[in-house]
Order: C-alpha cells, then structure tokens, then sequence
C-alpha cells in the first residue's frame, strides 16, 4: 500500500491557526520543546505524554502553559484535547512505539532524531508510513541554521567536489542515557553532521571505515571519540573527526566546516562565519526560523499544505545508515563497511522482528531496502530545500 495523499489528510483545524500538538515526553528536550511551543506562531501544546505524571506535569508549570492536559497515554490527551499532530520527544529506544501509536490514531508525528536505533527499526517505520499514509518527519533540527544555508550556497558554486571536512570537539556534562550509550559521539551527536553534509552537498554515502575510542580521562561510558571517511557517491570523500570530551579550544555545535572543488574552497565555523576561497562571503544571509523552531514550523507548513517536508521519514533512513555503518566500522576494527549491503541486512532483519502483519507485508514486497526507502514519500510536491535559510 502506498502512502495517501497528504491532500486527502482529514483537517479539524483552520489552516493558517496553530497546529495543536502533543508532546510525548517531558525530559530536558522535552521540556525545551515545550518551551519553544508556548510562545511559538505554528504550534500550540495542548498536551504531554509522559509515564512520570508529575515530571508531564512539571514541564507544563515551568513553561507557563495554561490548559495542557497531562496524561500517560496519547489516545487519552488525543480525545480530549482536540490535538492533529505529535511531537515525539522520548528516548530513542521509545520512538518506535510512540510513532506507531499515533500513526495509527491517525495523527502526523515530528520525532527527534535519531529516528531509531537501528536502521532495521527505521525500515519498519517506513513501512508503517506506507500503511497508514501517515505523515512521519525526523527533526534533524541542525538543517535548520542561516548560516549553513549560505555556506550550501557557496559549496554550490565549487563545481565537482573533492572531499568536505567537518570536525566537532566539545565537552559536555548530560548526566543520563547519553553518558551510559556505547557510541555516544557517533549515535547522539555525529547524526547531525553526517545528515549536514547531505543537505549540504546533495550526495549519498556509498562506504566508510572508522575508528572510535574512549580517552582515559571520558566521563562516558562508551567511545567519545571517533574519525570516519566516506566515499559518497559522487566520488567526493566526507572526512569526520570529532569528540565529546574535549577540554579546550571547542567548536561549535555545528562541527567547523571546509569543502573544496574544482574552481575553490568554503569554510563555515558553525555559526556565523561563511568563507568562499578565503574571503569572508557577501553570500546573503537569511532569516528563516532556526533550531527546533524551524524544524517545527517546516512541519506545520506540510500538515497544512500537504508538501513533501525535508526529512520524511524516507529520506531520514540513509542519515540513520551513515551512523550504523560507521558503528558497525568501529566495531569491526575500522573495516570498510558498504551501505547498500546494512541496508539489505537491515531488511532481513526487519522483516524477521515485525509483529505486526500489514507491516511486515508491506516489507515483504519491498525488493530491496532502497526500493523501499524510494517508495513514493508523503505529500504531493517536494520540500523547499529549505531553512537555515529557505532557498
């Protein structure tokens, strides 16, 4: 079954009205979400989900919303408050499940990234779109920047690519799951950047190899540390390096970046400097919505309209399989690992874990994991290549 056509999506709401929502999860970035909804122009909280009744009801305090239901179950805030769409905020190993409920209640759903710990989990996902024609977009939140939308730009007029480079060094203290994961820089934070350097070059990984490690001095339980290079498609290489548990001399959020092709270089520091072969860029800079908030209102914007949004959960996937297969390198010794091949195993071992029949139907009749991750995405045109400064 292909997915319905967001055009046919049943609307309760007035287009152009805030998109009441609920926000499943209320840990720290829930709580960040909810924040941002409370004085947001897209969306209203009229929600939050969450097994810890009082820390759901803590969140909705310190954010000084008036009228959000608390509860423990979707189906219980969905009835009662009129909500259209979920904004999944759990841990990653919950996504999955939350996504289903709304699904098939009928709900779209914006979840945190990673869409899934495993690329076979985000193939089942895939396939529950295509049952339920429901809407499904992963917030890679860090698209979302001014800066990195000029710096696209300038890569743009590089003509055929050589490699992109992108290095992140920070250290951060975020006591809970992150401190306890076995990659915590390549599976939390290296998703980011490895998504990035989709947006910013429009090309596909092929194959990596990389090599991750733990400092004696980490506070994580597993490797902070990680360098990675990727063949992609177009020839060009991706080269990685980064660590979560640097003390000095840190980088932004973003990594610091430099590409370089046939007619020159860009450099981008991750905020707000954009260079092209050494001059500081006259590249316009917009004033699109950042971060979680312009992850947010591309969401709204697709609900409403019925357009593709960036990051439908289809083209998610292969962000996801850059993680794993640079996992999967790691743990095997820095070996070369090919994408086409994980995606293939992916779907053999997402066809063996699925529970349910319609979706494992659908996976069956998939051909591959690539003709299934092509099936025809949600909505009825394209996204804008949009934020961090719509193009």
């Amino acid at each position: 079954m292909t997915a319905t056509p967001a055009d046919r999506i049943e609307q309760a709401w007035v287009p152009g009205d805030r998109l009441p929502v609920i926000v499943v999860g209320a840990g720290a970035m829930g709580l960040e979400w909810i924040r941002m909804l409370s004085a947001s122009a897209y969306a209203v909280p009229v929600g939050v989900v969450d097994l810890n009744l009082d820390l759901a009801a803590s969140a909705v305090a310190a954010a000084g919303i008036d009228g959000a239901l608390v509860a423990t179950s979707i189906a219980d805030v969905a009835e009662r408050s009129g909500a259209k769409a979920v904004i999944n905020v759990t841990v990653p190993q919950a996504h999955n499940t939350v996504n289903e409920q709304a699904l098939r209640a009928g709900l779209p759903v914006l979840c945190e990234k990673p869409l899934a710990p495993t690329v076979a989990e985000a193939l089942r996902q895939v396939a529950l779109v295509n049952v339920t024609g429901g809407l499904l977009m992963v917030s890679q939140s860090r698209r979302y920047f001014n800066h990195l939308a000029a710096f696209r730009r300038g890569v743009a007029g590089l003509g055929p690519l050589a490699a992109v480079h992108a290095q992140f060094y920070h250290a951060d203290h975020e006591p809970g799951f992150r401190e306890q994961m076995a990659h915590p820089l390549l599976v939390d934070m290296s998703i980011h950047h490895f998504d990035m350097v989709r947006y910013l070059t429009g090309d596909e990984p092929i194959a990596v190899r990389c090599s991750s490690w733990n400092p004696a001095w980490s506070w994580f339980a597993g490797d902070a540390a990680a360098s990675a290079e990727f063949e992609l498609a177009s020839g060009a290489r991706f080269i990685y390096s980064g660590s979560r548990c640097t003390p000095g001399l840190q980088t932004s959020w973003n990594a610091d970046w430099h590409a370089y092709g046939e007619f020159g270089a860009a450099a981008w520091n991750g905020d707000s400097v954009v260079q092209v072969d050494t001059t500081e860029s006259s590249l316009a800079v917009g004033e699109a919505s950042e971060g979680i908030e312009g992850s947010l209102e591309e969401f709204a914007s697709a609900v409403r309209s019925g357009t593709t949004p960036q990051n439908e959960v289809r083209a998610n996937v292969r962000s996801l399989a850059m993680v794993e297969a640079a996992v999967q390198s790691s743990d095997r010794g820095g070996e070369r690992v090919v994408i086409a091949e994980l995606l293939e195993e992916s779907l053999a071992r997402a066809i063996a874990d699925e529970l349910h029949d319609d979706v494992a139907s659908q996976l069956q009749s998939w051909a591959s994991a690539v003709d299934g991750i092509e099936t025809p995405a949600w909505g009825r045109a394209p996204a804008l290549i949009a934020s961090g400064g719509a193009e």
